[in-house]
């Protein structure tokens, strides 16, 4: 049986550009850490690009969040430069959830599937849970300390409901 790590939205505008945080950029080398871990055992590294169009001010999300960010074609949506490196299947998504990482990691028959990225509250856990609901049987973990939220308390709040959902914190 094989291991999942999905790399949540470790893109240059979440990490240091419109959305960055100091909390990110401090995570950027565990998270590396964590990919070559991955590699060196044989294991499977995917990866989700937030990704929006010129339109995006226009869009719900735009009028709640109204930053644009992730905008498809730009530096700001690209890994950022630490991880860019790395090869592994990436999934595009418009919103916070990826639909298309749940039905994948549905297929794949792993023994486990662990999350990193950002933000911890919002992309994070919104992939952990359908993760969670695509595959109720399979451990599904989040790393903490390679993990950051739009603040640390948000961060914080995040880790506490999904351990009640059941996602392993680590």
């Amino acid at each position: 049986m094989k291991k999942l790590l999905a790399v949540i939205d470790m893109q240059n505008d979440f990490v240091d550009g419109s959305l960055g945080t100091e909390e990110a950029q401090a995570i950027v080398s565990g998270v590396k850490a964590l990919i070559e871990q991955y590699r060196d055992e044989g294991q499977e590294v995917v990866f989700t690009l937030d990704t929006h169009d010129g339109g995006y001010l226009d869009t719900l999300e735009g009028k709640n969040l109204p930053v644009a960010h992730c905008i498809k074609g730009t530096k700001g949506r690209e890994l950022c430069s630490q991880l860019n490196e790395y090869e592994g299947k990436r999934f595009e998504k418009p919103t916070f959830g990826c639909i298309g990482l749940a039905e994948y990691v549905k297929e794949g028959n792993y023994e486990s599937v662990e999350l990193v990225g950002l933000c911890t509250d919002i992309c994070v856990i919104s992939n952990a849970l359908l993760i969670k609901a695509a595959v109720p049987n399979t451990p599904v973990s989040v790393r903490a300390g390679c993990c950051a939220g739009v603040t640390p308390e948000s961060h914080e709040n995040a880790l506490k409901a999904m351990s009640m959902c059941q996602v392993g914190i680590s």
